[in-house]
């Protein structure tokens, strides 16, 4: 598996994520993404499943050495009387002492970014996960968490797919030795239906979506791919044995949108950056 490196932290290029998958989904997919090679899985508690994928692995006799683990604190959790308590509680549902990558799931409206850092920091310091990073921050709330970590910042989990243009945030996070972590690659499913992928994938010999993960890996980010159906798994993670001309990089970059952002919830979602 390829390795994306930030601030010492080897991250999987690819991982497996269970957004939106129930607990049977859960432990039905593990298995076969285990067997099919996948060693980074990301949850977060807020997705209610931290639980499923906990059991998945010890079920399926994952070795804990082996596994990149990610999960993400809520908002809801972000005072002094909740946060450490709620990262005890996903590391009792994952069955594991620590976590290898805990990020600040939103940056929300109510709790300050210099509060949040500095539990994110506490429960880091108390060994409780090896890396700490952020989500759905914009490059003003990224360079202040920056600032104010005692740790490093690892990753900036946002979404990214081609309808979306982040290049100001990938800049930002690049200049800063930051990873960013790719999520709603498939833009709920609008990228493997899209014409101008299927015609890219069919010169590789590839499918749309698989298109799609090899276009993000390129960009040096690590890729959440995510499916229900264990048949499916294989193919998410067969995109190591073909590359993108520069050509097929540029065509896709062109989908990009001024509407493209899927994902902004009131009260959660920052000022996006233009």
């Amino acid at each position: 598996m390829q390795i994306v490196e930030a601030h010492g932290a080897e991250i999987p290029a690819l991982g497996f994520g269970v957004f939106r998958m129930s607990d049977a989904e859960v432990e039905r997919v593990v298995p076969a993404a285990l067997e099919a090679g996948f060693r980074h899985f990301d949850t977060a508690q807020i997705y209610q499943n931290e639980a499923a994928l906990g059991r998945a692995l010890q079920a399926a006799g994952a070795r804990r050495e082996d596994l990149f683990l990610t999960t993400k604190v809520w908002v809801d959790n972000y005072s002094q009387a909740k946060f450490a308590a709620s990262v005890d509680e996903s590391l009792d549902k994952l069955e594991v002492d620590h976590i290898d990558l805990l990020l600040l799931h939103w940056p929300g409206d109510k709790v300050a970014i210099a509060k949040q850092i500095e539990m994110l920091n506490a429960v880091q310091a108390a060994g409780k996960t090896r890396f700490i990073g952020v989500s759905n921050q914009n490059v003003a709330q990224l360079r202040t968490s920056i600032a104010l970590s005692k740790a490093p910042i690892v990753t900036n989990q946002v979404e990214v797919h081609p309808y979306l243009d982040q290049r100001t945030m990938a800049e930002a996070a690049k200049a800063a030795g930051v990873a960013i972590t790719a999520y709603y690659g498939m833009a709920d499913g609008a990228a493997p239906r899209d014409p101008v992928l299927q015609k890219i994938a069919a010169k590789h010999g590839k499918s749309a979506a698989q298109v799609t993960l090899r276009w993000l890996i390129q960009q040096g980010f690590v890729a959440l791919s995510k499916t229900a159906k264990p048949e499916r798994v294989a193919e998410n993670i067969d995109i190591f044995d073909f590359a993108l001309s520069d050509g097929d990089m540029s065509v896709i970059g062109k989908l990009s949108r001024a509407d493209g952002r899927l994902v902004s919830p009131p009260g959660l979602a920052p000022a996006w950056d233009a």
